[in-house]
């Protein structure tokens, strides 16, 4: 029988009592998803699943994106994503250092990311304790935080997201070997607006929708007030009160989701101390927005009808 625990921190839940290289049944599916809107981030611990039972899992959330190049899929099951450090007979077998950085997956884009799924696969070890750990925010909890004069003023206000940001930022700060983007890779990737509150479609509560990975105007504002107010949004944001940091295990399969949360994975680790994560990447659809989305997909076990 499933049973969920929340972890007592700001946010996250440990759920135990299922099997994920079997489908969930309706009834535990349904209790999945109300659980992943109430607590942003669940563990499912102690995993054995392969590639094809997590891109299956997946897909009861919404449709996988399959962005990744060849040598970062998987070789068998392409709607499934390799993060890793890990390099054999010369090549990198996984995309090395994504996500590193406050972010939200997939903001700069129309069509936003829903949730996460990562599987452990290897995860480095020094001193007998795990490093390599992912840093989570409540944006359910930062939007409740701020003070009723922002609120206000920001209140229908709509916020520019543009993928060059952290693609630049990871390039020059953070010592990432990817190389600078093509005048023609930035023209695939324009600058998209979303509004900067939104409400959250698993639990019906406004959200802060607005990341200092990808984030970098405020539309209605000039750019010195955007600048200040951007300034303090991230502040707040990432204040030590909304942050939940997962420490994970081998055989750990983490299900985020990204509309009410931020996250940034820990590069603590070398180039010796290997991490590997089997990835699936699902997106939003049209009707995960619309009223009665969580009805509709506990009804038919699946967020994809």
């Amino acid at each position: 029988m499933i049973s969920i625990t929340p972890t007592g921190k700001s946010m996250g839940a440990i759920v135990t009592g299922v099997d994920l290289s079997k489908p969930l049944s309706t009834s535990d599916f349904a209790k999945t998803l109300k659980a992943l809107g109430e607590y942003g981030v669940l563990r499912f611990p102690e995993q054995h699943i392969d590639a094809a039972a997590l891109r299956d899992f997946s897909l009861r959330f919404g449709p996988i994106q399959v962005g990744m190049s060849e040598g970062f899929r998987h070789p068998d099951v392409h709607e499934v994503g390799i993060l890793s450090n890990v390099i054999e007979n010369g090549k990198p077998i996984g995309l090395a250092d994504a996500g590193q950085d406050w972010h939200t997956d997939m903001s700069y884009r129309e069509t936003v990311g829903f949730v996460n799924v990562l599987y452990a696969v290897k995860v480095p070890v020094r001193d007998g304790k795990a490093i390599g750990d992912t840093l989570f925010a409540n944006m359910h909890a930062a939007y409740e935080g701020l003070v009723p004069e922002w609120k206000t003023l920001l209140t229908g206000m709509t916020a520019t997201h543009d993928f060059n940001k952290f693609w630049d930022n990871m390039r020059m700060n953070h010592g990432s070997s990817r190389p600078a983007l093509t005048p023609e890779q930035r023209a695939k990737r324009p600058p998209v607006v979303h509004p900067v509150f939104i409400t959250h479609p698993l639990t019906g509560r406004t959200v802060l929708y607005c990341n200092p990975g990808y984030a970098i105007r405020i539309n209605e504002m000039s750019e010195a007030e955007s600048d200040k107010v951007l300034d303090m949004l991230f502040k707040h944001q990432l204040q030590d009160k909304y942050i939940y940091r997962h420490s994970w295990q081998v055989n750990d399969l983490l299900i985020w989701e990204h509309i009410g949360t931020l996250h940034n994975a820990i590069p603590d680790y070398g180039p010796n101390e290997h991490r590997m994560m089997l990835r699936c990447q699902v997106m939003t659809t049209p009707q995960v927005f619309e009223a009665g989305f969580v009805a509709r997909a506990v009804e038919h076990g699946s967020a994809m009808h």
